[in-house]
C-alpha cells in the first residue's frame, strides 16, 4: 500500500451526543464504522488505501472510542445510525457509501434501511443480519458468540466483571479470533485507552439493544418488506465463525437483494489481518457501483 494521507480529527453532535471521527482524502464520500471492542483506529490501513480516490470518514460509534458515552442514551442501531448521518451531513455529504465491520456493519445495515436516500453503497464485513442470528441460535453460535448473551444481561454483572479487569477482557476478544495467530492488533493500545468504564457500560447497552429493540425494528421491516436498496457487498473471513457456518450471500439475500461478496483469507478482523485484499475488494466494489 502507498503511504496514506494524514487524517484530520473532526467531530459533530447529534441530539447533544458528540461523535468523534477522522477524515482524509478527497472524492466521493465513504463512512467507515468499526466493530466491538474497537475504535475508528481499526481502519487505519484500509482508510489510507481508500483515500486515494475517496473522502474517507472513519467514525467512533456512540459509546466507543472518543465519542460521547452517555449512560442515559439509547443504543438502538436506529439512533446510532442517525448519529452518523448527522456527522456526514455536517461535513457536507448528503450521500455517501457506508462500510461497517461487526457492530459497525449492523449500524450500517440500519442506516441503509432508515436513510436510503443517503446511502450510495453498503459493505458489511464478517456479519450476517442480527435478526437471522438470533432466530437461528444453536450450541455452536451460543459458544462462539457467548459475549452477545453475556453483555446483554441487564443486572450489572457484565459491567462488574469486565470493569474489574478491562485489559484481560479486551485481550480475550482477539485471542483465538485471528487466523494469523494470537498476536494483538496494532491498535490494541488505542483500544485499551478508550475502553474505560463508560465504554464498558455503553457497549453493554449496545448489545442489550441488539437483543431487544433492534429485533423489534428488524421484524417491522421484514413484515413491511423493507430491504436494503443500495448496492451491497459482503466480505467475510474464510476462517471466521461466519465464514465457516453460513452461506453468507444466501443468508443476506432476503435483506439485501442482489448482494455480492466473497471470503477474505482471514478470521474475524479482516481490515487488520488482511488490509490489502480487504481494501482492494472495497475499492473494486465502490468503483463498480460508482460510489
Amino acid at each position: 500500500m502507498t503511504t496514506p494521507p494524514a487524517p484530520v480529527s473532526i467531530a459533530a453532535e447529534c441530539d447533544g451526543i458528540r461523535i468523534a471521527a477522522q477524515m482524509r482524502g478527497s472524492g466521493p464520500a465513504v463512512l467507515l464504522l468499526h466493530g466491538y471492542p474497537e475504535t475508528k483506529a481499526m481502519w487505519d490501513a484500509v482508510a489510507g488505501a481508500l483515500a486515494a480516490d475517496h473522502t474517507v470518514v472513519a467514525a467512533d460509534l456512540r459509546g466507543y472510542g472518543d465519542s460521547d458515552k452517555p449512560r442515559d442514551a439509547s443504543y438502538a442501531k436506529r439512533d446510532m445510525a442517525r448519529d452518523q448521518v448527522a456527522l456526514m451531513r455536517g461535513l457536507g455529504h448528503d450521500r455517501f457509501a457506508v462500510i461497517g465491520h461487526d457492530r459497525g456493519g449492523r449500524v450500517g445495515h440500519r442506516l441503509a434501511l432508515d436513510h436510503p436516500e443517503a446511502v450510495t453503497a453498503l459493505a458489511v464485513l464478517d456479519i450476517v443480519p442480527t435478526l437471522h442470528m438470533f432466530e437461528n441460535v444453536d450450541r455452536a453460535m451460543a459458544t462462539a458468540y457467548f459475549h452477545w448473551f453475556f453483555l446483554a444481561r441487564a443486572d450489572g454483572m457484565p459491567e462488574a466483571l469486565i470493569g474489574a479487569d478491562r485489559e484481560t477482557w479486551l485481550r480475550s476478544r482477539f485471542t483465538g479470533r485471528r487466523h494469523d495467530g494470537d498476536a494483538l492488533p496494532d491498535a490494541f493500545d488505542e483500544y485499551l485507552r478508550c475502553f474505560d468504564l463508560d465504554t464498558v457500560y455503553a457497549s453493554g447497552a449496545d448489545y442489550r439493544a441488539a437483543a431487544s429493540v433492534d429485533l423489534d425494528h428488524d421484524r417491522v421491516d421484514r413484515s413491511a418488506g423493507r430491504v436494503v436498496t443500495a448496492p451491497t457487498l459482503a466480505l467475510w473471513g474464510a476462517h471466521s465463525y461466519v465464514g465457516r457456518n453460513f452461506d453468507v450471500l444466501s443468508t443476506w439475500e432476503p435483506y439485501a437483494p442482489g448482494i455480492a461478496g466473497r471470503a477474505i483469507d482471514a478470521d474475524h478482523y479482516l481490515a487488520e489481518e488482511a488490509p490489502e485484499p480487504t481494501a482492494s475488494a472495497l475499492r473494486s466494489f465502490l468503483a463498480e457501483v460508482g460510489a
